[in-house]
């Protein structure tokens, strides 16, 4: 799966017919014509309510692709140590790496294409959990 350049139209065409749902069920559920279902497949991106539907429909969270996409491509958060940013509505949960973000990153060492201390530099992925995964393979 290539998490840099993102198609969401191909993935979801995809896991479509690798689930075999029928076109007449799709057009049902999302209230459309197959003409547009041909038309989503063929979009790089989509509105976040169609890619919801979509996502509920093949029982598969689409947007974690584009949480994938900022864990591994997005510049690292520079922070400011002295300002403490309070908010009482978001909280992140402490594993955040899927497993296609986990598959890419051991790719990349097993296949000796990077180092366990570049894949620490680059993604910024804590040092014992790296190492849990490279012990779990």
């Amino acid at each position: 799966m290539n998490l840099r350049d993102i198609h969401i139209g191909s993935f979801v065409k995809a896991k479509a017919e690798e689930l075999e749902i029928p076109v007449a069920r799709i057009m049902n559920f999302l209230n459309c014509t197959e003409a547009e279902i041909q038309e989503m497949y063929g979009q790089e991106s989509m509105d976040t309510k169609k890619l919801l539907r979509w996502s509920k429909l093949l029982h598969f969270d689409f947007f974690r692709i584009y949480t994938g996409h900022l864990i591994l491509y997005s510049p690292p958060l520079k922070t400011d140590r002295s300002i403490k940013i309070e908010s009482s509505t978001l909280e992140f949960r402490k594993s955040v790496y899927t497993e296609e973000v986990k598959s890419f990153i051991l790719n990349k060492i097993l296949s000796k294409q990077m180092t366990t201390t570049e894949v620490l530099t680059k993604y910024k992925i804590p040092k014992t959990t790296l190492y849990k995964w490279i012990k779990k393979v």
